[in-house]
């Protein structure tokens, strides 16, 4: 049995999952109620539309933040403005002020974008090439079993409540307390420079240029053809949230409906991303040939869950009053249900494909910072369109028909890059020395350069990080 080290990449990727158990799960399972579980839905609607916006801006610009201040300091700021989002939300139960929770949304926003974007960058750098699918298993999992916590406790302290209203002071105080514990957590993690794989070898870093060369080349991404194509699928990727737990979750059901929903939907989630996760890591075949099997079983599941969606939404519309469909009711309430854990199977496993054909083209965790921030900055520009487009009243049908179309869109891009992927990214060696330089181990802040070994426990292990000779740009815990 391996020793458990906590500068392990595995350690460090699972801590991430924790830390995301605790603040974005509890958010998702607020945020799956519709309205972050408020009667008046508009507040919370309106609050993701700055929420998102914030997140795109932000999310581009994260990529520099992450790999200037690193992982601790990055998720520990993002971590804090969860908190601050649901203290808004327990604040509304007894102030209504809208205002504040818009504006929490927004500042919500700003650390959503430094969080995910340090959690995509650990996700996808920290594992080795034939083990990334499997640590992206590893996060989601954890990550969404937050969600299905969430909505059990919201679930457990409604359960009687089988009328529409808000969500009491007692569930927001619990979701609080438990990103509270998630945002100490983020204070355990370690520098990338500190983790270490089992063989020795060090996670590949690029040194932090500066502030402009970083800016430069963050917005470079806007001409990086492998991003381009991808920019349909990160649109689409959390497009349709609005619809699945505004419309779908929070008009036709009743709260505790909503929340036991929740619950399934979450665990769908756990089970997608593990699942089709283990596909992508096969290696009985080459990766390119993973990648267009994973794109295929990724279509084929949406294409036949969002075809069921049409169907169930002709059952009622926006005009309608609002059904309060609950879960006594039976088999009636059977299939709107797997339709749901459906959506979210669909969701975790849309993602999971994602990450993992960003990761095939990087082993290094300054780039794929950048990937990730390009992500989330076209993710939740498309997030912040379609939960305004929720909030002004567009016909239901309508906001199902643009999820369905997004997705497909995406298809011929995936398709492009995915008939591309080499078996193996960048390494160390594919780096020239101007841009990286020589191998640098930072200890006690003491540099130790290395030309061409790096010595670790008194043995001589084979380099493969690389740092630039001139350290003097390098804060203590930053990348």
């Amino acid at each position: 049995m391996a020793k458990f080290r906590w500068n392990s990449p595995l350690a460090q990727v699972i801590a991430v999952g924790v830390i995301c158990f605790c603040c974005p799960g509890m958010f998702n399972a607020l945020n799956s109620l519709g309205g972050g579980g408020q009667l008046d839905s508009k507040v919370g609607q309106n609050a993701n539309v700055a929420l998102y916006t914030c997140f795109a801006i932000f999310g581009l610009l994260s990529g520099a933040i992450h790999n200037k201040l690193g992982p601790k300091w990055t998720i520990f700021i993002g971590c804090t403005t969860y908190v601050l989002y649901a203290g808004s939300l327990l604040c509304y139960n007894h102030t209504q002020a809208g205002a504040f929770t818009i504006v929490s949304g927004g500042i919500l926003g700003i650390g959503a974008g430094m969080l995910w974007t340090a959690q995509g960058a650990m996700m996808m750098a920290y594992p080795k090439e034939k083990d990334k699918g499997k640590f992206i298993g590893y996060f989601w999992a954890i990550f969404n079993m937050g969600a299905v916590v969430g909505s059990a406790i919201a679930l457990g302290i409604n359960f009687n409540v089988t009328e529409q209203k808000s969500l009491g002071d007692a569930t927001y105080a619990v979701f609080i307390a438990i990103m509270g514990v998630g945002t100490l957590i983020a204070l355990s993690l370690l520098s990338p420079f500190k983790v270490i794989h089992s063989d020795g070898e060090h996670i590949l870093i690029q040194q932090f240029p500066t502030w402009s060369g970083e800016i430069i080349a963050i917005f470079k991404l806007f001409l990086d053809w492998r991003m381009l194509v991808l920019i349909p699928m990160f649109l689409s990727s959390n497009w349709f949230y609005s619809y699945q737990f505004s419309t779908v979750n929070g008009f036709y059901f009743s709260i505790r409906t909503q929340s036991l929903n929740n619950i399934l939907y979450w665990a769908s989630q756990i089970f997608g991303s593990y699942g089709f996760a283990r596909v992508l890591d096969y290696q009985g075949v080459n990766r390119r040939t993973r990648a267009l099997w994973g794109l295929v079983i990724i279509t084929v599941a949406f294409v036949g869950t969002w075809i069921g969606g049409i169907f169930f939404q002709r059952t009622f519309t926006i005009d309608d009053p609002k059904p309060n469909h609950d879960f006594s009711e039976g088999a009636s309430y059977v299939g709107p249900l797997f339709l749901y854990m459906f959506y979210g199977l669909n969701d975790a496993a849309w993602q999971t494909y994602i990450y993992w054909l960003m990761g095939a083209l990087s082993n290094d965790a300054t780039v794929l910072s950048r990937y990730a921030g390009f992500y989330k900055c076209i993710q939740s520009s498309g997030a912040a369109i379609s939960w305004r487009i929720n909030a002004v009243g567009v016909p239901f049908m309508t906001e199902l028909i643009i999820c369905f179309s997004l997705l497909i869109a995406s298809i011929p891009g995936a398709l492009f890059l995915a008939m591309r992927i080499q078996d193996h990214a960048k390494t160390a060696a594919d780096y020239d020395s101007d841009s990286v330089g020589h191998a640098t181990y930072k200890e006690d802040k003491l540099a130790t350069t290395m030309p061409d070994m790096l010595a670790v426990d008194n043995k001589i292990v084979d380099n493969t990080l690389l740092f630039d000779v001139k350290t003097s740009n390098l804060e203590p815990g930053g990348v």
